[in-house]
Order: structure tokens, then sequence, then C-alpha cells
């Protein structure tokens, strides 16, 4: 691991002490970036649809919109 730069990461004492496989606990946590994973994911797996199926999306979504409309 020392190779990948896993021993610059954890330290020389994070190497002897054990805590080169611990998970990182307090590290900065990006949310926009998951968020900007999701709608990636999302986008990928639109696209990649066939047309009978993005038709059939379609539809329900609109089905789906206009069952809402009339329970509110």
């Amino acid at each position: 691991m020392v190779e990948y730069g896993g021993g610059i990461h954890n330290g020389p004492a994070g190497q002897v002490g054990g805590g080169a496989g611990a998970p990182d606990f307090g590290g900065q946590v990006d949310v926009f970036t998951s968020v900007g994973n999701v709608i990636h994911d999302a986008t990928n797996t639109i696209t990649s649809l066939p047309p009978e199926m993005l038709a059939a999306v379609i539809v329900m979504f609109f089905v789906g919109l206009v069952i809402l409309k009339r329970a509110f």
C-alpha cells in the first residue's frame, strides 16, 4: 500500500499502531458530490433505456401526476 501513497496518507504512526485499515470517520463529507453522482447515474439509466420502456416511463409519469392531482 505504501507504493500507492497509503503510507503517506496514514502516516508512519498509523501504520505501526494498526490504524492503516481503519475507516476515516473524521473526514469531510461532500454532500453535493453525492447528489451529483445520483443525478449522473439517473441520467445514464434513463438514456440507456430502450425506446418502448422510455415511452412507458413517460406515460406512467403523467398518469402519476393525474392521480396526484385528484388526490389533492
